[in-house]
């Protein structure tokens, strides 16, 4: 594959797929295009190799979720901390008060296991077809219909919770 056909075909998936990991890095706009950017140089680098045109949509899926879970890993190990001082001097954006209206939904998203919310977010959100994800996420089909099952009943038992302890 040649560079101005990589770059054609990133073009017209890259909307869905940093939609696809703002959900997954619940809403930290700064996580997920670091994912991202990892996830494009990866593809990029391997790209001479790819030849299936017709499949690069869940390659670069696949990529994406790989480094996703890395992405994550790495954050469990290292431990997030957050200076408050410097909390107190950003900026707020006109648009940030919007970003509440989805805080319970991406805090529960967040409280799945990667492979559920992968799942959910792929198939919710990207509309792929169970079998695409099975590709994506190197499972069987069934097991994909699992992760899903069980990442429903999650966020069902999680949004209800949160909503009884806000009455």
């Amino acid at each position: 594959m040649n560079r101005e056909l990589f770059t054609q075909l990133v073009r017209k998936e890259l909307s869905g797929l940093r939609r696809f990991l703002m959900a997954a890095c619940s809403g930290n706009g700064d996580e997920a295009d670091d994912v991202a950017q990892e996830a494009l140089m990866k593809a990029y680098v391997a790209s001479s190799s790819f030849e299936d045109e017709a499949g690069f949509s869940a390659w670069i899926y696949r990529i994406a979720c790989n480094c996703l879970i890395d992405h994550q890993r790495k954050q469990s190990t290292r431990g997030i901390s957050i200076d408050i001082n410097k909390a107190n001097d950003v900026a707020a954006s006109s648009h940030t008060d919007d970003a509440f209206i989805y805080q319970d939904l991406y805090r529960a998203i967040n409280g799945l296991g990667i492979r559920e919310r992968t799942a959910v977010l792929l198939f919710y959100m990207e509309d792929r077809p169970i079998k695409e994800i099975s590709t994506i996420m190197n499972v069987a089909e069934g097991t994909v219909k699992a992760y899903l099952s069980r990442g429903r009943e999650h966020l069902r038992t999680k949004l209800l919770n949160n909503q009884s302890r806000q009455l």
